[in-house]
């Protein structure tokens, strides 16, 4: 093999050399920043006593909802994958919206998605029943990511989508309980029994 050749398999030795540390550094610094997120996101057993994160959210009307123009009442909120969700998501926003218990002089209950509200408008407009949940829209997910729900088990797109996650904040809006239900159950009694815990 001649000089020239040599030299040639050099350059291609290194530019693969290059090439391959230069890919293994961005896919560790890429790895290594989703962990950082999923690491924070996951934070919300540390929650439980603290104070729950205020946020601002329209509701259906586009009204603007603020967490602490609740305080003095005990609060439950519901993560959930919303529209793309049928029929679990569908099922739980409508029994939590239709539920005495959640929706009195000392409770609120509400279902934070990431639709529009154009979109429960369409569903609204088939079925009435939806007209009694209290749904807040999280279209760009701030709240979703500000409370770690978004790399939950219950996350079917783990990163995009809330999943089935619930939290229970107290009249002082301390956060009391806290539950991620990859069963997609219906959880009214168990939300209640949490709620009578605080009476």
């Amino acid at each position: 093999m001649n000089k020239k050749n040599n030299l040639s398999l050099c350059v291609v030795i290194i530019a693969l050399f290059i090439a391959t540390i230069t890919y293994l550094f961005y896919s560790n610094n890429k790895s290594g920043a989703g962990q950082s997120d999923l690491k924070k996101n996951t934070v919300v057993n540390n929650f439980v006593g603290d104070k729950a994160p205020d946020f601002s959210l329209q509701d259906i009307n586009g009204k603007t909802v603020t967490l602490h123009s609740f305080d003095g009442k005990n609060v439950i909120l519901f993560f959930n994958e919303g529209q793309m969700c049928y029929p679990a998501c569908w099922n739980q926003i409508d029994k939590l919206g239709n539920d005495p218990r959640f929706n009195s002089t000392d409770t609120v209950a509400f279902s934070i998605v990431v639709d529009t509200p154009a979109q429960w408008k369409e569903i609204e407009s088939e079925m009435p029943q939806f007209k009694s949940a209290n749904i807040l829209f999280d279209v760009d997910r701030a709240v979703s990511s500000q409370y770690g729900v978004l790399s939950m088990a219950s996350s079917m797109h783990p990163g995009s989508f809330p999943g089935h996650t619930y939290f229970v904040i107290d009249k002082k809006g301390i956060i009391r309980f806290f539950l991620d239900d990859p069963n997609m159950a219906i959880r009214n009694d168990q939300l209640a029994d949490e709620i009578n815990k605080l009476k």
